[in-house]
Parts: structure tokens; sequence; C-alpha cells
């Protein structure tokens, strides 16, 4: 009982977390929308956008065997497990800049060659909705006590603020009570702050 107990709280915690990558992504993605200017895109272009930036929100733990990815594919585990030692563990390769510029290479090189079976998608901007969505997992790792190796090949982790024990514990109660509210509250200042450049966006440059 107790045990089980445990695993349903060590779920609900990387659900949390999970959570948070997915918000810090499109809050990221927002933040970007209305600040750069747009030109017109299609509407698959606009839903192709926002599911590559979520999938570019949870692809730095594709070295966790436990990540989400892994636990929604039949036989995740043991792949993940793979990638794990591949990649060096987690918050190794794939939390760095190297890795990053690495992982976002490889997705630009596979657009281009899907692109061919997707004329009327604008990969340019699918493309930088993932890269929007890698960098934003960087950036909310860094806030966690363990850091982030931003500089590999030097061994060395980096967070925000310098001072360790200033840090939030991934799962606990600073990111679930702080971390994320203060996400939606962002969203939602976006949303009602900017809302007639939004408006004019869908309005002017959102074509079927």
């Amino acid at each position: 009982m107790l045990n089980a107990l445990v695993l349903a709280k060590q779920r609900i915690l990387k659900t949390m977390t999970g959570r948070t990558h997915d918000l810090a992504a499109i809050t990221m993605l927002g933040v970007v929308v209305v600040v750069v200017p747009f030109h017109t895109v299609t509407l698959a272009t606009v839903l192709l956008a926002v599911l590559a930036n979520q999938i570019g929100g949870i692809t730095p733990d594709i070295d966790q065997p436990t990540a989400p990815l892994w636990r929604n594919l039949p036989v995740g585990g043991p792949i993940g497990k793979v990638f794990d030692k591949m990649l060096g563990g987690h918050r190794f390769l794939t939390h760095s800049l190297l890795g990053a510029g690495i992982i976002c290479l490889l997705v630009h090189y596979l657009l281009v060659f899907l692109h061919p079976i997707m004329p009327h998608i604008d990969i340019s901007l699918v493309w930088a909705a993932f890269a929007i969505g890698v960098g934003s997992h960087l950036i909310m790792d860094s806030f966690t006590k363990e850091g982030v190796p931003w500089l590999l090949p030097i061994p060395i982790k980096f967070g925000l603020p310098p001072v360790k024990r200033l840090r939030i514990t991934t799962g606990k109660a600073a990111e679930t009570l702080l971390i994320f509210p203060g996400l939606i509250a962002l969203d939602v200042w976006l949303c009602v702050s900017h809302y007639q450049h939004i408006a004019t966006l869908i309005h002017t440059h959102l074509i079927q």
C-alpha cells in the first residue's frame, strides 16, 4: 500500500513538471507572437507550429526513461533507457546549447524532407516554434536546484538565480503554487494587454 502511494505521488509530480514545461513553451511562443512582426500564415501552419512548440517543450527530456514521450509509447521504457545511456544521462547533452542546437538542426532537416508533402506549411515558422519550445525547457530547468549544463562540453551546471538554495525543487510547492500559476497569469496578461494586436493578426494575417 505504501509503495503504491509513493508511486502515485511520483506520477503526480512528473505530470505537474510536464504541465509546467508545456505551459512555459506556449507562453514563450505567445511572447514571440506579440513582439515579432508576422507575415501572412495559413491555419495549417499555425496548428502545426503549436504542435511543434509543445513537442519541443518536452524534447530535451528524451534523456530520461520516465519522460512523458517514452511513457506514452508502447515500448517507450526500453527505448528511453537506451537514449538515457547514449545521451549521457538526464540533464546532460540535451540540456545544453550544443545538444539543443543538434536537436533543432535535425528537426530542420526533417521538416525540409517532409515539406514536399505539405507545401502549404511554412516550415520556417514551424521550426522556430519547435526551437522556442526547446529553449523554454532549458530556461525553466535553470530555475531548479540541479541547474543546466548550458556550456557543454564544459561540465558546469548553471542556474537562476546563481545561489542554488534560492532555486526551486522540481515538482514541489514552489513550482505548483508559484511558477505554474505565474505562467498562467503571464498568459492572461499577454492576451488582455495585446488583445487588439492578437485580433489584428487573426483577422489580417491568418488565411485558410
